[in-house]
């Protein structure tokens, strides 16, 4: 028999979390957190306080599939340089600071415009902020995954858990303290600033070693037989050929190769997993804003409680996982982010009661932010480290884009049945997560076992 492994000990287990690279997901986690809720609940806040139609903000959602479609685009993040920003930073880093400076310029264009007179603008604006954290995003996964060893993936995806939620704080909480103590337009604008938060980590962190674009090139087995096959052909058709196969049709291939027939279940996987509270989220402040809570009740629950608890569920997630490993806390994260959701259920049947608001913002919050640590583990090691923008972003857009696409029809749902229908329905949605979480963890050839004791 195999010798079991040893777990690492809770004190080994904590340590971790003060080494650099696990330090500088904080603040990257953050970049990538600040924008979310600006185009997406903060958004949805927004437009109902200055009287847009529910129906019409539920559509507004739809936003947030450019965020479940970045894998479009990411193998140009993954392979393409940038005309001086890849020489100066890298190829990571220059497209970090680049989408920085998209994100910044549409949330400057929003802070400018009237909701109720330029909804058409809005909605412009807001793909625009969309697109630049999307493809911030790609970059940053890919950034985290070639920083450190596989070892170090569960406690950086945890403090990037809550340098993230800390970014949806301040999009969240911050803005709507901002938004109620002086206008919206001061709320975006002090958002555009905080992006700078991002932009001085991308200038201060070093660039991670990477082989070079044409090396990767030229160790691939297709690209090499292609550039055999296309020889006489003109030098640009050859060099645009082994591009694409190299940057688009390889990272896809090595994925069902190395997973086989289990290749399409983890795929489903990574789409059911995370669709029940995605499905949900565009109705939860439009909830506390019809059941009369202020915006500042709203804000004050959010940032004593929610920040606490995303806090602690991103901790508790990386814990866990750097100790059990990662499937038995897939399990506990499908359960947890599934049933909590209930709790809005609840709240839409009890009416404005304050301890009823408190009770499932906790719930919510601790139980988002146990599952995405260890979700994120998960798609880490599912990456190829010679893949790793362009695989990363299939996963992260495939786990967004079904429960974006039904959050689209959340405001429709909510006028016709009511929002307490709304949040049982999108509680049934995440059952197969928790049953294929179950498979999942029991194949020990899906997921990595616990990382042995440190000498």
């Amino acid at each position: 028999m195999p010798t079991p492994i040893a777990r690492r000990s809770w004190r080994e287990a904590m340590a971790i979390y003060l080494r650099a690279p696990v330090i500088t997901m904080l603040f990257l986690g953050f970049s990538a957190g600040l924008p979310f809720l600006l185009v997406f609940s903060t958004l949805s806040a927004w437009l109902r306080s200055d009287g847009v139609e529910v129906a019409a903000i539920g559509f507004f959602a739809w936003i947030g599939i450019l965020y479940s479609i970045k894998f479009f685009w990411a193998p140009i993040v993954d392979r393409t340089a940038l005309p001086l920003l890849t020489r100066l930073l890298g190829q990571r880093r220059g497209w970090m600071l680049l989408a920085q400076a998209i994100i910044a310029t549409g949330l400057v264009g929003l802070a400018s415009l009237d909701p109720q007179d330029n909804l058409g603008l809005v909605a412009a604006f807001s793909l625009m902020v969309a697109f630049g954290s999307a493809t911030q995003d790609i970059s940053i996964d890919a950034f985290r995954i070639e920083s450190a060893p596989d070892d170090m993936q569960a406690a950086m995806a945890s403090t990037y858990i809550i340098g993230y939620r800390g970014g949806l704080l301040a999009a969240g909480a911050g803005a709507l303290y901002v938004a109620s103590w002086i206008s919206w337009e001061a709320a975006y604008l002090s958002m555009a600033a905080l992006v700078g938060i991002g932009v001085i980590t991308v200038l201060v962190r070093p660039e991670p070693q990477r082989l070079s674009l044409t090396t990767h090139l030229i160790h691939e087995p297709r690209v090499r037989a292609f550039l055999r096959a296309s020889r006489g052909k003109p030098r640009w058709l050859r060099r645009l050929g082994a591009w694409l196969i190299g940057a688009v049709v390889c990272p896809f291939t090595d994925f069902f190769t190395r997973h086989r027939r289990k290749a399409l279940w983890l795929l489903l996987f990574v789409a059911v997993y995370r669709i029940s509270d995605l499905a949900m989220a565009s109705m939860a402040n439009p909830l506390y804003i019809d059941l009369g809570f202020s915006l500042a009740t709203i804000a004050n629950v959010t940032n004593i409680f929610g920040i606490a608890m995303s806090i602690g569920g991103g901790i508790l997630g990386g814990l866990l996982v750097a100790r059990y490993g990662i499937g038995p806390i897939l399990i506990l994260g499908a359960t947890a982010a599934t049933l909590t959701n209930l709790l809005f259920a609840a709240l839409a049947l009890a009416g404005a009661h304050l301890p009823m608001l408190v009770m499932t913002i906790v719930g919510d919050n601790l139980s988002n932010g146990l599952a995405s640590a260890v979700f994120i583990a998960f798609l880490s090691s599912l990456t190829s480290r010679a893949y790793t923008a362009t695989q990363y972003a299939l996963f992260s857009s495939l786990m967004t884009l079904p429960g974006k696409f039904l959050s689209g029809f959340g405001g429709m749902v909510v006028a016709a049945d009511g929002y307490a229908t709304f949040f049982v329905i999108a509680t049934t949605l995440g059952l197969p997560a928790i049953a294929l979480a179950v498979w999942i963890s029991r194949d020990h050839n899906l997921v990595p076992p616990p990382v042995p004791r440190t000498a």
